[in-house]
């Protein structure tokens, strides 16, 4: 039976973030992806919701290059034929203003689309067009809520002072949140505690709290995952890969179990009143398959610590 993303979130939520096709890919191959990755989400009876991420470059002086379709055409379309519940993830940082941004989100709910991760700019030093995510999470979140949507932000664990961010976007509306892709539980593990106990002082309930992971194949995605912000310890690169690129998919997978089950463990015997879950990214279009092996095998184990 499939939950309603506002039921998932109360435990042990389970999200596939997929890779949108290029805007270059011919119309008939991205029919065919889009077919294959439908029928093998539609097999995966955890699942939650499809999370859709806007894929961006930005130049030196933060100006975006958006390299796939629309995330709402793209979240339109798997809805339709996985049956779950869509997130679809919005950089407000380019926008060109905050009315820009209340625009972007009345036409979002009217494509029939409720659920979006609002995301801010990929640096602090460029004085982006658009707004803070704060200030993104006020003017959006009466709007999706009335129409029955969750609102969602991005959790950085290693960046000093996260768990203060989180209570100021729950403040604001957010939810839930996916962290960036994590190889290790010791920076999320310290910042769930802190930021249940901050919410705890303040009488907010926490929001729900995705661990997101990722296969790597090979020391190429390893350096994208570090373009992409995220920190690999060296031992745990060393593992995955271990100079034999035909099981790092194996090991990429059971590291990301392990990983889940240490911070599980953490929020279990802590007693936090957060609910942990977990979301699945493909990476590149040529990590499908071992994606999807990571959303199987994983959300078997997380639907096993979940509350009826």
């Amino acid at each position: 039976m499939v939950r309603s993303l506002e039921a998932a979130l109360t435990s042990a939520p389970v999200f596939f973030e997929p890779v949108p096709p290029s805007l270059r890919t011919r119309p008939d191959r991205i029919e065919a992806y889009f077919q294959e990755l439908s029928q093998q989400l539609q097999a995966v009876d955890a699942l939650d919701a499809v999370d859709v991420p806007e894929l961006i470059d930005e130049n030196h002086e933060g100006r975006p290059y958006y390299r796939t379709a629309d995330p709402r055409q793209v979240g339109r379309l798997l809805a339709d034929k996985v049956q779950r519940p869509v997130v679809v993830n919005k950089v407000v940082a380019h926008l060109p203003s905050s009315e820009a941004l209340v625009a972007w989100a009345q036409e979002t709910v009217d494509a029939g689309i409720r659920n979006v991760v609002l995301v801010g700019g990929s640096s602090r030093y460029i004085p982006y067009p658009g707004p803070q995510v704060i200030d993104a999470d006020k003017a959006c979140a009466t709007l999706l809520r009335t129409h029955g949507g969750q609102l969602g932000n991005i959790a950085i664990p290693q960046r000093q002072g996260e768990a203060h961010r989180m209570l100021a976007k729950t403040r604001a509306g957010a939810s839930f949140f996916t962290t960036q892709i994590l190889f290790d539980s010791e920076s999320l593990c310290r910042t769930l505690r802190e930021y249940d106990a901050l919410c705890q002082k303040a009488g907010v309930p926490p929001a729900a709290v995705l661990l997101s992971v990722a296969p790597l194949a090979d020391e190429t995605d390893a350096e994208f995952v570090r373009w992409l912000g995220a920190d690999i310890p060296e031992a745990a690169e060393r593992w995955i890969l271990n100079g034999d690129e035909s099981l790092a998919g194996d090991r990429a997978i059971e590291h990301a179990r392990r990983v889940w089950d240490e911070t599980r463990a953490v929020v279990e015997s802590d007693g936090l009143s957060l609910a942990l879950g977990v979301n699945i990214e493909q990476l590149t279009q040529r990590h499908l398959e071992v994606a999807l092996r990571m959303l199987s095998e994983l959300s078997t184990v997380v639907r096993q610590g979940r509350s009826p």
